[in-house]
């Protein structure tokens, strides 16, 4: 599974430097107009991959583990529950239950073995397993003539009720897992604002038109903006790398793939503004280039990072770092085009450009989901 994130690692790479670089080679006047046509496009998918993709995926992967248990526990007790009620109806014996009742708790246990084909789905048997131990144990000391069957029922029955309790008190529970889950997403906004606000902005686009538009083109350099402003575009990417990276540790290429292509989308106009800002910033094309190729490595380095680190860990973890990245992605989305949209002169047409870029997202989600290439459940 190496390959995939080593592939996206080089492709954000490699798109970043290509639009990053072409206009501090080119010379090419930038035009404000359709950059921001791309701008807006780009921010309503990722909006949608956010919203549709990330959150969702990452809430799945975030509690996986306790609802595959509950609904296991729950299947076994059920099925025993029905044995139990046969019983009282008169329709079999003790010995007929213990019967049945060890037929379903054993078979059971055969199915979920052939299931657990890897290390998360066997670490989330463990509470399903010990149930069906206790049941069997109980079976075996009613066929070694430790106790009677009707005993061994009495005893079932407690065990079956010990677990509706479990899932009782865990369900009282699920309140504060979902504040985690929905602070990791607040998490990953407040830090971006945290950064906006202390002057690490990423908002390249408003930079360097509103320094042409104040200058007439006659630059005056400021390196530490300059700095801060290649800073906090490199710690965004950091950000994308996370979430493309956490994607591929989940183990889902189409999941991995539609980030990854929200990312790409996004970078492109990212990449290009920073290398129009920088050549006015700079007083050198070198530094210019250096501003790029810094930016352009940051998503990359994290992707390969953030997979070495996350895909042996709990899928809970990855859960969490992926809506970590979701709360970013929001943040930057909705920062990339909110001066447009309060704009008179411009909301009208960045809000279209903004559904434009969601419906793009969605019809693309849809088709995947047609064609099967999008997983339901793990």
């Amino acid at each position: 599974m190496a390959e995939i994130p080593i592939t996206y690692a080089l492709l954000t790479l490699g798109i970043a430097l290509l639009c990053g670089l072409w206009p501090v080679y080119s010379k090419i006047k930038d035009d404000a107009n359709k950059l921001k046509i791309l701008t807006g496009i780009a921010a309503g998918i990722i909006i949608a991959s956010a919203l549709l993709v990330v959150i969702p995926e990452g809430y799945e992967l975030a509690s996986v583990d306790e609802h595959d248990t509950h609904e296991d526990e729950s299947k076994i007790a059920g099925s025993i529950a029905l044995v139990m009620l046969e019983v009282e109806n008169g329709d079999i014996n003790a010995s007929q239950a213990i019967e049945e009742i060890e037929t379903l708790v054993g078979g059971h246990d055969a199915h979920a073995d052939a299931d657990g084909h890897d290390a998360h789905d066997d670490d989330q048997g463990d509470e399903e397993e010990s149930l069906s131990e206790s049941v069997l144990h109980v079976i075996e000391e009613v066929e070694d003539g430790d106790i009677n069957a009707t005993v061994g029922l009495a005893e079932i029955e407690e065990l079956i009720t010990a677990t509706h309790a479990h899932m009782e008190e865990d369900g009282h529970e699920e309140h504060t897992d979902n504040l985690l889950l929905g602070g990791a997403i607040l998490a990953g906004f407040l830090l971006m604002l945290v950064l906006e606000g202390s002057g690490i902005g990423h908002a390249v686009h408003e930079e360097h038109h509103d320094h042409d538009q104040d200058h007439d083109h006659s630059h005056v350099h400021h390196g530490s903006a300059g700095w801060m402003l290649v800073l906090g575009l490199s710690l965004h990417a950091v950000t994308d790398g996370l979430a493309i990276g956490a994607a591929a540790a989940s183990g889902s290429v189409a999941i991995t793939a539609t980030v990854a292509l929200a990312v790409l989308i996004h970078k492109g106009p990212a990449a290009f503004s920073l290398g129009v800002f920088s050549l006015h910033e700079r007083t050198e094309r070198n530094e210019s280039i250096r501003d790029v190729v810094i930016f352009s490595l940051a998503t990359p380095v994290m992707i390969l990072v953030s997979y070495f680190a996350l895909e042996n860990l709990e899928t809970h973890l990855i859960g969490l770092a992926m809506l970590f990245s979701a709360g970013t992605f929001l943040y930057v989305a909705t920062l990339d085009t909110l001066p447009d949209i309060h704009n008179p002169e411009t909301g009208r047409k960045a809000m279209l450009y903004v559904l434009l870029g969601a419906a793009i997202m969605g019809i693309a989600l849809l088709g995947m989901d047609a064609a099967g290439l999008v997983e339901h459940g793990h």
